[in-house]
């Protein structure tokens, strides 16, 4: 259990931290409502209102976000075998280096058809 107090001690602090910025926050912050600051925020732009389906999305927004899982699941692979590189020799070299490829084909084929690029 000792091994654990410094990570509990930790998450404890940070739980205050947020309990009291969130606290002290709300004391001290303006009270100032209106309708502009009740609304959703649109990065700037005045919000739009939306069908009552909900509306569509453009593809883009999705390919986006799985190309964005594609390259975070490279990294989240990529780490424990730098971490472990000398204890898994040759064999981690090859399988490294042929998942590097896949990803690096797959990465090239959405380069290629203008999947990275914003209209």
């Amino acid at each position: 259990m000792e091994l654990y107090a410094p990570v509990l001690v930790l998450a404890a602090i940070g739980a205050a931290f947020v309990g009291v910025s969130m606290v002290v926050g709300s004391i001290a912050g303006p009270k100032r409502y209106n309708r502009a600051k009740l609304q959703h925020y649109e990065c700037g732009i005045e919000p739009t209102p939306q069908p009552a389906g909900g509306g569509r999305f453009t593809i883009k927004y999705y390919l986006t976000a799985m190309l964005f899982i594609v390259f975070d699941i490279e990294i989240i692979f990529l780490y424990p075998w730098a971490v472990h590189f000398d204890e898994l020799g040759v064999f981690g070299l090859i399988a490294m280096v042929l998942f590097l490829v896949n990803v690096s084909i797959a990465y090239a084929y959405e380069w290629r058809r203008g999947g990275l690029e914003w209209e």
